[in-house]
């Protein structure tokens, strides 16, 4: 099913989704339409790796808040794979992300560096746990591309669209060439490539604009696809055609929540995005 906020409208139809979105049809014909070149996401989009991030984390932040209670009781609970993960870290880079989370329960661990040991004590010591907790289940577990996002890039490179694959994370072209999928695209924009060029991470737009600037198409004839809020607000921000939000979740009030942080349609799997008949 797909979920689109409607061509050209600010406002958006009631429907099953959540207040403000609709199920219909069209925004498939919208993203055929409106896309002459393609940016998506890899964890979660792309590969499924994001079960891989938010599994790491899950160890790490639950070490972190069982060696450094914060102060009020609630905020001592669990870090919970689906609602923390997609609240707080997913689309963000590794401190960010280990930041936003600490900062939403009221934790003010130091900084500290990107060169920090793994460990509790510090922001950078946080995220290169869960870096090493990562790299070790990636090592152990492999990682696949989830089939409908085959068949839609088989469909793009059938019809000669660009297709660049963008990630906060320094493994993604290790997660895509494991999955298979490298082949399909004609540029990475990864956290190495971040790093590099000293580009902010999401929810600001920059990964997504070099993206468009190395396949050369304007932002305003790109699509951008993710599952993260930060990365569809990035989208947004960024001025481009259409953003489409994934929700793998299921969950209540997650797509809704794609929606209103940016994506103009929200589908559940990319396979939906594929035209259905030729006309479309």
């Amino acid at each position: 099913m797909t979920v689109d906020k409607g061509a050209g409208r600010p406002d958006r139809a009631q429907g099953p989704a959540g207040r403000g979105a609709s199920w219909t049809a069209p925004g498939t014909r919208r993203f055929w339409r409106d896309a002459a070149a393609v940016v998506l996401d890899t964890d979660g989009v792309v590969t499924d790796s994001a079960r891989l991030h938010a599994a790491a984390w899950k160890t790490a932040f639950d070490a972190c808040l069982k060696e450094h209670p914060p102060d009020a009781p609630q905020d001592r609970r669990p870090f919970d794979v689906r609602d923390d993960y997609l609240r707080h870290v997913d689309g963000r880079s590794r401190l960010d992300g280990a930041a936003a989370f600490l900062g939403s329960r009221g934790m003010r661990l130091p900084p500290g560096s990107p060169d920090d040991p793994p460990g509790t004590g510090t922001v950078g010591e946080v995220a290169a746990y869960k870096e090493r907790l990562f790299t070790e289940r990636l090592r152990q577990q492999g990682v696949d591309a989830f089939p409908g996002t085959v068949r839609l890039l088989t469909e793009l490179r059938s019809r000669a669209v660009p297709l660049a694959a963008v990630s906060a994370s320094r493994h993604a072209r290790e997660l895509l060439t494991r999955a298979g999928v490298l082949p399909y695209f004609d540029v990475l924009v990864d956290g190495q490539e971040a790093a590099r060029l000293r580009l902010p991470g999401k929810p600001d737009p920059a990964l997504f604009l070099e993206a468009a600037r190395r396949l050369g198409v304007p932002p305003g004839r790109c699509a951008v696809v993710e599952d993260a809020l930060a990365g569809v607000e990035a989208g947004r921000r960024g001025g481009f055609a259409l953003v489409v939000g994934v929700d793998r979740t299921a969950g209540p009030g997650t797509g809704a929540a794609l929606l209103e942080h940016g994506a103009d349609l929200v589908v559940r799997d990319l396979a939906d995005l594929l035209p259905a008949t030729p006309e479309d």
